[in-house]
């Protein structure tokens, strides 16, 4: 990949699949649960258990499982180490995450670290420059070795490694299991709702299974998507006010979805700042939610943006050229 960034997306930009995942051997469990939610998605849309109100779900259900859990704990805290919060509250979040069934924390943090070191280039566990729908989900369904190796979290993410917390959710699919019992839970919640309001049991049966469709399956699969979008159309499409490395892009629209995630030009200029909207109106719910976790006394040490000058639009070639990849962090 050229030394020089590019001002704007290179949309002739090829990437060979990313070498640990040439064999090409699928990963059954990812493909198999993520192709079964999709597969039981018409459920939702069925007369009687389907209602308009229902869609309203994905508001909080974003917010709480996407923007606490996923953009938060995984991105923010966990990966960046945006800011630092009481562990309590810090793990808390981190079983948000878990319940958007997004993968262990330290497989998702230690995979995003290596995005970061080689965002682009042909090691991108993820970059959509291989096709579109590579970034955007396919490579989950596929075998990465690199992923399979102790050796690579204790490259990328040994400070996880050290949290006796996350190594039992990473064992055994224990993060599994923790939605699992979430999934459970908001069912009964759902149908217990349904037998408070409806007239009859079948009409409690059918509220209670649309509540639960729309606020658990519907719910995990749009959070999915709208993550992966970031991954995949926050490298192709939207604008760049840093010239990066990569082809990484501001993307409104993901942003919108995501509550600030989509800003993702930005992200790769500065990682670790917790804010990723730079300008005004790049709006950024979840560093609102920041904001206001250090007014309550619930954050500290929330780190600033700091852009290196070689990224600005005005720097000069010479200083381009010199800037070194971003490296993870890891403290």
């Amino acid at each position: 990949m050229s030394s020089v960034p590019h001002a704007k997306p290179n949309m002739s930009h090829h990437l060979e699949l990313p070498p640990a995942a040439a064999k090409k051997r699928i990963f059954w469990p990812y493909l198999l649960v993520i192709g079964g939610f999709h597969l039981l998605l018409p459920l939702a849309f069925l007369p009687g258990l389907f209602n308009p109100w229902y869609i309203l779900l994905l508001i909080p259900g974003n917010y709480i499982f996407g923007s606490l859990g996923i953009n938060l704990a995984y991105h923010r805290i966990l990966t960046h180490r945006s800011l630092e919060t009481p562990r309590w509250l810090e793990r808390l979040l981190t079983i948000l995450g878990v319940c958007s069934l997004q993968g262990s924390p330290l497989r998702w943090v230690t995979t995003h670290r290596i995005h970061h070191q080689y965002s682009d280039e042909q090691e991108d566990p993820h970059s959509p420059f291989v096709t579109f729908l590579w970034g955007h989900m396919n490579w989950l369904f596929i075998i990465n070795d690199q992923m399979e190796r102790l050796s690579t979290y204790e490259r990328y993410a040994p400070d996880l490694l050290e949290d006796p917390f996350q190594r039992w959710l990473h064992r055994r699919y224990n993060w599994l299991w923790v939605y699992i019992v979430h999934a459970v839970l908001l069912a009964g919640l759902a149908y217990l709702v349904g037998y408070f309001v409806a007239d009859s049991l079948w009409d409690a049966y059918l509220i209670g299974t649309g509540l639960f469709l729309w606020g658990v399956l519907v719910r995990t699969i749009y959070v999915w998507h709208i993550t992966w979008f970031v991954n995949s159309a926050s490298h192709y499409f939207g604008y760049r006010n840093y010239n990066t490395q990569d082809h990484s892009t501001n993307c409104w629209w993901v942003a919108l979805l995501t509550n600030g995630e989509g800003w993702h030009n930005n992200h790769h200029a500065a990682p670790r700042a917790a804010a990723h909207g730079h300008r005004w109106w790049e709006i950024d719910l979840t560093y609102t939610t920041i904001v206001v976790m250090t007014w309550l006394g619930l954050a500290w040490k929330v780190v600033p943006i700091k852009v290196p000058k070689s990224f600005l639009p005005n720097a000069a070639p010479e200083e381009l050229a010199e800037e070194p990849h971003e490296q993870p962090a890891t403290s």
